[in-house]
């Protein structure tokens, strides 16, 4: 069941790299952030089990402005072995290290309008609980953003760029500019046995607003939701931060 509440938190950052995956040797951003971006940082500071994030709009406040960064990064795939980064080859020259351009985002805002999604409704788990809006009584996701409580640092594309996320102070206006994107990738979606599928969309950015209400969307409500093994330290965490969250409720 999807809730009709909206619930809006802005994300500002000075750069953000929303890779495309058709580019893989020089990494080139899209020009806005992406819809699998923004439910990661809906995660990071929220996140349960029981619901998952259906990501409606994202507004994009800022002029889109891109510049180009040469990093060294390593080449080689992390595995059971740990990767020695000074680790040269017999002609001397660096054996995992490898420096690329980056086509990157600078000085980005932008406003994230999402919902929840629930399976099933219950007493115990009701939407008023996460995202309630009544004065003094607000949701868990309404605190945490009032507060800057999150699970994890959000990021915005990759983890060296870190964002900052607050309420909307309600006078925000997105740019007036339309920009088509062409094939961007919504999100990754996993069926019943746990194989991923990437999913693309056709975006537009129309007046500076990204909608994401499309049928991947509707897809991604039934992709499966993996869960910690009970008993396990993740579990415990878990429980433990419900405990306290019920409690200021």
């Amino acid at each position: 069941m999807l809730d009709d509440r909206v619930v809006r938190v802005k994300v500002t950052g000075d750069y953000a790299c929303f890779t495309r995956p058709d580019l893989k040797v020089e990494r080139m951003t899209y020009p806005c952030m992406t819809p699998s971006a923004a439910r990661g940082v809906l995660d990071s500071i929220l996140w349960k089990p029981e619901f998952q994030w259906y990501v409606r709009r994202i507004l994009v406040l800022n002029p889109v402005r891109f510049m180009s960064v040469k990093r060294n990064e390593i080449k080689s795939k992390q595995g059971k072995s740990p990767i020695v980064v000074d680790e040269v080859l017999a002609s001397g020259k660096p054996k995992n290290r490898v420096q690329r351009n980056s086509v990157i985002l600078r000085e980005v805002s932008y406003i994230i309008e999402a919902s929840i999604f629930m399976k099933g409704v219950t007493d115990r788990f009701k939407f008023d609980k996460y995202v309630g809006m009544t004065e003094k009584k607000e949701g868990m996701f309404p605190r945490r953003v009032q507060k800057g409580q999150c699970w994890r640092r959000p990021y915005l594309g990759t983890r060296e760029f870190s964002a900052e996320f607050m309420s909307p102070e309600g006078n925000e206006q997105p740019i007036r500019e339309t920009i088509p994107v062409g094939s961007m990738l919504f999100d990754i979606f996993y069926d019943d046995k746990g194989k991923p599928q990437p999913l693309f969309f056709e975006a537009v950015i129309r007046d500076g607003v990204l909608n994401c209400e499309v049928p991947e969307n509707d897809q991604m409500m039934h992709s499966s939701h993996l869960r910690p093994p009970i008993g396990s330290e993740v579990s415990s965490a878990i429980y433990e931060f419900n405990r306290q969250e019920e409690g200021a409720v």
